[in-house]
């Protein structure tokens, strides 16, 4: 049995996940859980010490009393960096979903999301990978946005402490250098990357591109090592600042296009 954290101060929204994972029971062969709930960050901290040898996954609201924006993630990695930590969250901006990627974050689900989703994306998580939501990684980045994001974060730095800077993910590449490593990439690699920055998993980009799931994990592997990072998400996120302009669009591809399935192709 998996024991889940859910850190949200809404009742009623910790009482509907609880009866969505409680369902999930009876369907084989989703495995069972045991949720445990907080409603502030303070209590989840609290949580975390007194289960430390059973907890699996935090799944985290951006909105807590205590804690504001990524504020908690930050801290729980600080105090916590062992446990893995999803966000949970009515917030769907993709710049947020990247900063929560590079602070630590395994995953990021929207509020809106079903529970077959859910479901799903728990699966992922629990088996180690690291779930990005597709529709949310498509969604242009906005930079008006993150312009004034930027320019309150200026304002409220004159009467608050600068926070250390947050962890970096991935290495830091111009746009020169990763054209290089760009070059060295199979169109095919190509590819299976660009379909990797919208979110989504490997079975799915097999069955997009009507390969064999093992050839995927094959073309994952190369490119981590061309590009010189150790993770899908170090890939994602280096990919996602870098290709569009590399690439010569202002945005990841739109809708991939499904290939015809062919049995046991191995490219």
């Amino acid at each position: 049995m998996y024991r889940l954290l859910i850190a949200d101060d809404h009742p009623l929204f910790r009482d509907a996940i609880s009866r969505t994972l409680s369902l999930s029971v009876a369907d084989a062969p989703t495995p069972p859980y045991e949720l445990l709930q907080a409603a502030s960050l303070a209590e989840t901290l609290s949580l975390i010490d007194a289960h430390a040898d059973s907890l699996d996954l935090l799944l985290l609201d951006l909105d807590l009393p205590d804690s504001h924006g990524l504020e908690g993630l930050t801290r729980l990695r600080q105090e916590a960096d062992w446990l893995p930590v999803a966000i949970l969250s009515a917030h769907e901006a993709r710049e947020t979903v990247l900063e929560a990627l590079a602070l630590g974050a395994v995953g990021y689900l929207s509020k809106s999301s079903s529970a077959e989703v859910l479901r799903e994306a728990l699966a992922r998580m629990l088996a180690g990978e690291v779930y990005v939501p597709a529709r949310l990684m498509r969604a242009a980045p906005r930079p008006a946005l993150a312009s004034q994001a930027a320019s309150s974060s200026a304002s409220a730095s004159a009467s608050a402490p600068v926070p250390p800077p947050a962890p970096q993910l991935a290495p830091s590449l111009s746009e020169a250098e990763f054209a290089q490593r760009w070059q060295t990439l199979t169109t095919k690699q190509r590819g299976v990357l660009e379909r990797m920055v919208l979110g989504e998993s490997n079975k799915m980009i097999a069955w997009q591109l009507g390969v064999a799931e093992t050839t995927v994990k094959s073309h994952v592997s190369a490119i981590l090592h061309k590009l010189g990072v150790a993770s899908r998400v170090q890939a994602i996120l280096l990919a996602s600042h870098s290709l569009p302009a590399v690439s010569g669009a202002s945005a990841p591809p739109a809708a991939p296009q499904r290939a015809t399935p062919r049995r046991g192709a191995h490219e």
